[in-house]
């Protein structure tokens, strides 16, 4: 069977896709291995009318609207590969099974790589976050730190300052600050430690202090890391797509890689700002571009 659609990604971005394809009559299949990059996170914010949420209960609400849709399947099995064959594609399951679909959107999302430091991921999702907008209301007016090995370091503390004026930066180790930047941290009141952290300190996962390499500690209660993103799988690269400096699918406004016939959405394609509801739109905007030009098929 020739399905008009193949969701590789059951994230906010693949299940809005999944939603407004049923709601236009298309049948539709969408894949997910149930391996979501916010599996540590305990709630999400920023969505309107979902504030708050636990992840787990945002999935199965999304379930409960896209089972009232009877031409969307939903399977939780894993894609190992997705090929171009003509003007059609095949997507095929870890247990060999080959689907086919006239259109394919990805929406994969993407890997997070932490800096090596012992027993980050006890406090990850817990008192250390990646995004402020998401957590930084919860972390308000604590005395917080900043880990990073990027340039991006800079502008998060900026960020963040508007949170918690008690802030320390970490670079682990790394020299990614230029004088000015640390200067005007500095005056702020934003200690800079370049020194490899050691271990961070606490129990339950909520953080109590960091430890450097020379000794030094330093008392916290929370903070943010930012983290290394890469495309959670290969396919867009395998099948050619293009991508802009953040390792992003670039994709038209409705979702259109430049491989005809393939969309991509969410974190896969934005890479940053990395959040649920602007996942959950661009989903609904690759079902536009894949709605329209399945209907433009069948018209030529």
């Amino acid at each position: 069977m020739m399905l008009d659609c193949v969701i590789v990604g059951g994230g906010p971005a693949g299940l809005n896709a999944a939603l407004v394809l049923g709601r236009a009559r298309r049948n539709v299949i969408l894949f997910d291995n149930n391996s979501p990059r916010n599996a540590v996170t305990q709630e999400s914010h920023g969505f309107i009318t979902r504030d708050g949420i636990k992840p787990r209960e945002f999935r199965e609400i999304a379930h409960q609207d896209i089972a009232k849709y009877p031409s969307i399947m939903i399977r939780n099995e894993k894609i190992i590969d997705v090929k171009k064959t003509g003007m059609h594609f095949e997507v095929v399951t870890e247990k060999g099974e080959c689907i086919e679909g006239k259109k394919v959107i990805l929406a994969t999302g993407l890997k997070e790589i932490h800096p090596a430091i012992e027993n980050i991921m006890d406090f990850y999702g817990k008192s250390l976050f990646s995004c402020p907008y998401c957590d930084g209301w919860e972390l308000k007016d604590l005395p917080l730190m900043i880990i990073s090995e990027s340039h991006s370091a800079f502008h998060m503390a900026k960020t963040v300052y508007n949170w918690s004026k008690d802030l320390i930066v970490c670079t682990n180790g790394k020299k990614i600050l230029t004088v000015e930047q640390k200067n005007m941290l500095q005056r702020k009141g934003i200690k800079v430690y370049e020194q490899k952290i050691k271990s961070l300190i606490g129990g339950n996962g909520s953080l109590e202090a960091v430890i450097f390499e020379d000794g030094e500690e330093v008392k916290r209660n929370g903070g943010f890391v930012t983290p290394e993103w890469i495309q959670a799988t290969t396919f867009g690269q395998s099948l050619g797509c293009k991508t802009h400096e953040l390792g992003g699918i670039i994709t038209d406004q409705f979702g259109r890689t430049n491989i005809e016939g393939l969309y991509a959405a969410g974190d896969t394609s934005v890479i940053a700002p990395s959040q649920v509801i602007i996942a959950a739109a661009e989903g609904f905007r690759a079902t536009m571009g894949v709605n329209t030009d399945l209907s433009q098929d069948d018209f030529n």
